[in-house]
């Protein structure tokens, strides 16, 4: 039978570990459809998580789980996972019991049929109407403007092939989305549909501040959009202020009209220099990122390994850094 690995990350989930467990030991463990190991990645979590899921590891061998030394966030724990993953496949299901675990088989019985990459796509999502709106938003927009191939509803649960798993182990971008560099890779690709369920158990970590982080990683990553239309619009200003100031010229010595409206001069000056900021703003997020990529610091730091043995990815094909060995 063919390997799969699971890889959870787990972001103060406490309290989701052990009924996550047993969905997952009802829907997957129990059935001999293939073998098994999970890969639990602790992404910085404060509460006792790593301790619930060393309890998870001394009841199931099949658990391995990677400590971080701090939160690094969810598409870099994911990755962590994936580097420590020894199947043939892998699988990423998030600790909040909002993705059923159902939707694994349904997703390895599509990779069986020759498909390097399987994702589970959201057709509705059990939340609030401005949540969705504004998801819906993000994925419309991000197909439109970035990637071709994003799907409407986009997606946070997938399988994808070995194969898939070596390029994003070779990527190691800052400051990108893991689903993203998945999408760009262009391999042949399968969607399976579900409705994402609410979140019943704790309270989620998924701030204001990463989304819109997210949001604005996903768009200088993988569009651009921002850039050209920064140069689109200088353009169009610049043009408008040649015309304007053709005009002001010719009234001023042809039709001697005086040159007149403070007001109007200083709305002018202080909607140009808002414009002017904002679009060092938006230079200056490009150049963190090429300055972030150049210091070569590693995407993550393991602090800690459970039942990992010797079929661990080596170390340098990642640069990884473990302390407290």
């Amino acid at each position: 039978m063919k390997k799969l690995s699971i890889v959870i990350p787990v972001y103060y989930n406490e309290l989701n570990i052990p009924s996550l467990y047993e969905k997952l030991r009802e829907a997957i463990l129990n059935k001999k459809l293939f073998h098994v190991e999970l890969v639990f990645v602790d992404d910085g979590s404060k509460d006792n998580s790593y301790q619930e899921l060393i309890k998870l590891r001394e009841m199931d061998k099949r658990i391995k789980v990677v400590k971080l030394s701090k939160n690094f966030g969810s598409h870099t724990a994911i990755l962590a996972g994936l580097s420590y993953a020894t199947g043939d496949c892998a699988t990423v299901i998030s600790a909040d019991l909002q993705d059923p675990p159902e939707i694994i088989v349904s997703m390895y019985e599509k990779w069986l049929e020759g498909n390097k990459v399987v994702l589970a796509v959201r057709e509705d999502r059990e939340e609030g109407w401005l949540q969705k709106k504004l998801s819906n938003t993000y994925y419309r927009w991000m197909k439109k403007y970035a990637l071709s191939n994003m799907p409407e509803g986009g997606f946070d649960c997938f399988l994808i092939d070995k194969q898939v798993i070596e390029i994003l182990r070779g990527m190691k971008e800052k400051n990108s989305t893991l689903m993203g560099q998945i999408l760009w890779c262009g391999l042949k690709t399968e969607k399976i549909y579900y409705v994402r369920r609410e979140r019943e158990i704790g309270k989620s970590k998924w701030t204001l501040s990463k989304k819109i982080k997210l949001f604005i990683d996903s768009f200088l990553a993988f569009s651009y959009v921002p850039i050209r239309f920064i140069s689109t619009f200088g353009f169009i200003i610049s043009f408008l202020g040649f015309l304007m100031a053709l005009i002001i010229v010719i009234n001023k010595f042809i039709n001697d009209i005086p040159v007149q409206g403070w007001t109007s001069l200083m709305v002018v000056v202080l909607i140009l220099s808002g414009i002017q900021l904002i679009t060092l703003g938006v230079l200056g997020e490009y150049l963190w990122r090429n300055f972030d990529e150049t210091r070569k610091r590693p995407l993550f730091i393991v602090e800690e390994t459970i039942g990992v043995g010797e079929e661990k990815v080596a170390e340098e094909r990642m640069d990884l850094w473990e302390v407290g060995k």
